[in-house]
């Protein structure tokens, strides 16, 4: 079978033939695979720099993690695979399937899970999000931050506040559900006093956060008190795409009635895990395919694995190998 296969942390993944997976137990089941996104999560196992990769000492490895494709009965699913997903066949775990609504096609399929993974389980069970909260996404204007814009809307917040570098995509999301939109583009002081003027006249109550390093720094340090009661506050971090490490003041923490958390592997329970799979993704792609849900991929042939690898894809879009 045709696969993009990975020899090496240090190369490119190859377009190369290796032997179709073989089912290991009954827990697991052999599928057609249709369509994979090409994630920063995927690449950062591949290479090695996520911090939830392990030491792969094989000599070939298929990459990705997830995918869409048809079971032996021909339904069309969701699948967390066992074995390398972008590729034409690849076991994936019976427990960890779930079947797609008629009307939602391969690539938005694809790509909405992970997407879901940085957004839902973060406002759900990390942020504990209600109905009438204040939302702050910061570095909303990537893939996942967008639709986190829409998914705390969804979960009924009262207000949804934006972060972002790209003025276009800024403007994209107050049509997604953001009432407010703050550039990242402009110095520390205008950035802060914007956030602590919105945060006087509506405290924000959930904070999202895909970026960590300075901005993460400037947005707790905007909440800082003053002696008097403050509003509770619940601060996830999900990523990191501007540093890994800040600096916070002890006094930042003790002036402020702050939650400060994160959402990704490790953190999850495994009943919401179970919670995810049962109820998130199926409610989630059935608002995508009532046009409820919004993402926007690019669509690209598994032949071409090579030079797609380290493409950039501008403006909160999302590559999906098609097979």
């Amino acid at each position: 079978m045709k696969a993009a296969v990975l020899y090496s942390k240090d190369e490119m993944p190859q377009y190369a033939d290796l032997p179709e997976p073989l089912v290991q137990n009954d827990d697991e089941v052999l599928i057609s695979v249709k369509a994979v996104a090409l994630k920063h999560f995927d690449k950062g196992r591949a290479k090695g720099t996520h911090y939830s990769a392990r030491d792969n000492k094989q000599e070939a490895r298929i990459i990705g993690g997830d995918g869409v494709g048809l079971l032996p009965d021909g339904t069309r699913v969701y699948a967390l695979g066992v074995s390398g997903m972008m590729a034409e066949k690849a076991t994936v775990d019976k427990n960890r399937i779930v079947a797609l609504p008629p009307g939602l096609d391969d690539a938005t399929a694809a790509a909405l899970p992970n997407a879901v993974f940085g957004a839902a389980m973060a406002l759900r069970f990390r942020a504990g999000i209600e109905p009438g909260d204040t939302v702050l996404v910061n570095g909303a204007t990537g893939f996942t931050g967008r639709v986190a814009v829409q998914i705390a809307r969804h979960y009924g917040a009262k207000r949804v506040i934006a972060t972002g570098r790209n003025p276009g995509s800024l403007k994209e999301l107050m049509q997604l559900g953001a009432d407010e939109v703050i550039p990242l583009q402009q110095t520390d002081e205008q950035f802060t006093a914007q956030l602590r003027q919105l945060h006087q006249d509506t405290p924000i109550n959930v904070i999202i956060d895909y970026l960590w390093g300075p901005t993460a720094e400037l947005i707790l340090a905007s909440l800082k008190g003053a002696g008097s009661f403050t509003p509770r506050t619940r601060f996830v971090s999900v990523g990191s795409v501007t540093g890994d490490l800040i600096q916070l003041s002890a006094a930042n923490l003790r002036s402020v009635d702050l939650q400060l958390s994160g959402s990704g592997l490790g953190s999850w329970t495994k009943g919401q895990v179970r919670t995810l799979f049962a109820e998130i993704l199926p409610e989630m792609f059935q608002l995508a395919a009532d046009g409820k849900l919004k993402i926007e991929t690019v669509p690209v042939a598994l032949r071409d694995i090579e030079k797609l690898w380290d493409a950039d894809v501008p403006g909160g879009k999302r590559l999906v190998v098609q097979i």
